[in-house]
């Protein structure tokens, strides 16, 4: 095992990982329950054989490596047609390149390199970035909507908005408080929802966004913050797709268009 994780020993770099483990699955399955289950047994491998953590590369590779070979032989898309959204994103998986929503998910969500995206996946280094560049352009011309983003930093919102019509997508609104959020979403009705946990007037922008999908049902939502370990607690459902603060233009086109794509993100409840 590296010993580059603080902690030092297996159980506490695992322990510092397991969080975006976690996140990666849900937004590889667009749900919470199935995503967490691939993380569990993730770490039931590990448990019975602590030495498949490989001792030449770093815990946290070795940790997404192993999930990525259970993912690999028991994730491809169903046969079995499911109805609704579940349906609806099948559907969509059916018609991608093999692996290239993995490969994306890693090299840009998880900040993974190309070279750590190809041992993660068990592929060469070229084959990672070609399979990035292909899910971005499959992904970019599969769908467009109307986007909706709860900002209350001016700067960051006009950003956010530029990197979001740049890749096709129509920013419908900007709130910068719950109120005003409520208001925009119930009469814009979006199809993608881009939020700030922390707002302007120091509400909160996950209750916005639960009391908008009351009325708007379950749409996607990317949750955008510096304070990422306020949702990755495991205490409650957590959303398929959070970004942390900085971010990086890759991360918000990436987010934007799994979300918009997949069309089953998990949001937060009471």
């Amino acid at each position: 095992m590296n010993n580059d994780e603080s902690g030092g020993d297996l159980a506490t770099a695992l322990g510092q990982h397991l969080p975006f483990l976690r996140r990666y699955g849900r937004a590889l399955t667009g749900n919470q329950t199935s995503g967490d289950a691939y993380a569990a047994a993730t770490l039931e491998a590990i448990l019975e054989d602590p030495s498949s953590v490989s001792g030449d590369q770093s815990v946290k590779v070795s940790l997404f490596q192993i999930f990525h070979g259970i993912w690999a032989t028991t994730g491809a898309p169903s046969d079995v047609a499911a109805e609704g959204i579940e349906g609806r994103a099948q559907a969509h998986m059916a018609k991608l390149t093999k692996n290239t929503r993995e490969a994306l998910l890693l090299h840009t969500i998880e900040d993974f390199s190309y070279q750590e995206t190809a041992r993660i996946m068990q592929i060469a280094p070229e084959d990672a970035e070609f399979l990035v560049d292909r899910a971005r352009q499959e992904m970019a011309d599969s769908v467009a909507g109307r986007v909706m983003i709860i900002e209350d930093e001016a700067i960051i919102a006009m950003d956010l908005e530029s990197l979001v019509t740049e890749i096709g997508h129509r920013v419908v609104g900007i709130a910068r408080t719950h109120e005003s959020a409520v208001k925009l979403g119930n009469e814009e009705r979006p199809d993608l929802i881009l939020a700030d946990i922390q707002l302007a007037d120091n509400s909160s922008g996950i209750e916005a966004v639960q009391e908008l999908l009351e009325t708007l049902g379950n749409i996607p939502v990317i949750f955008i913050t510096a304070f990422p370990e306020r949702l990755l607690t495991g205490e409650r459902p957590e959303p398929a797709f959070l970004i942390s603060k900085p971010y990086s233009e890759q991360q918000v086109h990436s987010a934007v268009s799994q979300a918009m794509f997949f069309a089953s993100t998990e949001t937060l409840k009471a």
